[in-house]
């Protein structure tokens, strides 16, 4: 029998051991799909203290509650740091972050420190998926080498990409729900690829190349990185207008066919849309092209946070205040509402520009009661309390995230000024002002 025959009975029985490379919003949720599904999960990740409290039966993750991390631990999963434990798993999945460097360019450090941790471990008989967001040609580029170096060859192992499409605290698809692309090495990769993922995901889309796969999941970013960029342009131009931009989107977003409505904001957030396109426009360099389309949208988006400044600072100058003498409330630290995931968060480059002018700066969000430890940035800050005194005491909030936990009606009753990134506020108000 060969080691792929093998391997698809262990995955048809469910008796295949399932390793996970890295528990955070991607890695953990999976762990739960697989362990559902009868599947024995082993989770991996550098962060001690992460494993500790998986292990311990809680979560770390604002949308997975405590009670599904216990139940998965009653029902075959385990998370652990020792990498050398690989060596027991049939399938070896990769959801580690892909981050950019300070030029713009791709940072496989996360993906390359990961294989190499697991490259002494590796046996004939595993499957190896990388889920992590890159550019065409890193599975080949990354993975196989590995392979080659710790004495493996095709056949003996299995390789596929097939990128995360997790969308945290959208209650409408989970990680059962999306459809899941793969794309194998070769046709026998394809065949176990999909095969594992069948066994825990309602819909699998394969295609012709692991290459196609890593396209396809940038032009699904791009496409939105791209859009974003376009109707943040047509806020400028509205602003000037005096046309209110949230009013023509809502417009345009009757017509039944032929437009998306995208909605404007104070800037790209998240480890996905703010980095992914980048790793296209390096790679398209390559190959003498240059994506000029993608990085004029990029322009765009990154230009929002001091956009949202100037708005704030003009407001202030018409109410006889200056940015250096007030009180600025950020509302919402998070990337996108309703999470606790700060990473890129448009809300974390506003506090600093409010710093750097000499605000007096502070920010509330329920799910990030205290600022997290970041790279580039460092604050000293807890999450304030929305009372109505509290709210009255600042000169002005700047509504960046819009959770559905904030009581709009409450601030918009106190504050002094609101600036509002969302278009939460529809209504024209004397201390409303559209950002």
């Amino acid at each position: 029998m060969s080691a792929a025959q093998q391997l698809l009975r262990v995955i048809e029985q469910r008796a295949a051991k399932v390793g996970v490379i890295g528990l955070g919003y991607v890695g953990l949720p999976l762990s739960l799909r697989f362990v559902a599904e009868g599947f024995s999960v082993l989770g991996f990740d550098v962060d001690s203290g992460k494993a500790g409290i998986l292990n311990t039966g809680q979560s770390y993750i604002d949308h997975i509650p405590a009670a599904a991390v216990a139940q998965a631990n009653s029902q075959g999963f385990h998370a652990t740091t020792d990498f050398s434990e690989a060596a027991g798993c049939d399938a070896l999945i990769i959801c580690v972050p892909t981050p950019l460097n300070e030029r713009l360019e791709p940072d496989l450090s996360f993906v390359r420190g990961t294989l190499d941790s697991l490259q002494p471990h590796l046996r004939a008989g595993q499957l190896i998926s990388l889920e992590s967001t890159t550019y065409p040609g890193t599975t080949r580029e990354e993975v196989l080498p590995r392979l080659a170096d710790a004495g493996l060859q095709l056949g003996e192992v299995h390789v596929v990409y097939s990128p995360e499409r997790e969308d945290p605290g959208n209650a409408n698809f989970s990680t059962q729900t999306i459809p899941k692309l793969v794309g194998g090495v070769t046709e026998e990769c394809l065949r176990v690829g999909r095969a594992l993922y069948e066994a825990v995901i309602d819909e699998v889309v394969p295609l012709s190349s692991t290459d196609a796969a890593e396209m396809t999941k940038l032009l699904e970013n791009i496409h939105r990185a791209v859009n974003i960029g376009l109707v943040n342009e047509m806020k400028l131009v509205a602003d000037r207008m005096g046309i209110d931009i949230f009013e023509v989107v809502d417009a345009a977003a009757t017509k039944p066919f032929g437009f998306t409505p995208y909605y404007p904001g104070p800037g790209l957030g998240g480890h996905c849309i703010p980095i992914d396109p980048f790793y296209l426009t390096w790679k398209a360099r390559e190959y003498g092209v240059e994506t000029r389309f993608i990085e004029l949208a990029g322009q765009i988006n990154r230009a929002m946070p001091a956009y949202v400044i100037a708005k704030l600072v003009d407001a202030l100058h018409e109410r006889g205040k200056a940015i250096s003498e007030s009180r600025v409330l950020v509302l919402g630290l998070a990337y996108k509402k309703n999470v606790g995931d700060s990473r890129e968060s448009p809300a974390v480059e506003i506090l600093a520009l409010l710093e750097e002018r000499g605000a007096k700066i502070a920010y509330s969000d329920p799910f990030v009661p205290e600022f997290p430890a970041k790279r580039d940035y460092s604050f000293e800050l807890s999450s304030e309390t929305l009372s109505p005194e509290n709210i009255a005491a600042f000169d002005a909030v700047v509504l960046v995230t819009d959770h559905d936990a904030f009581d709009y009606a409450a601030i918009a009753s106190h504050a002094q000024l609101i600036v509002d990134t969302r278009g939460r506020y529809r209504a024209p108000k004397p201390n409303i002002v559209k950002a």
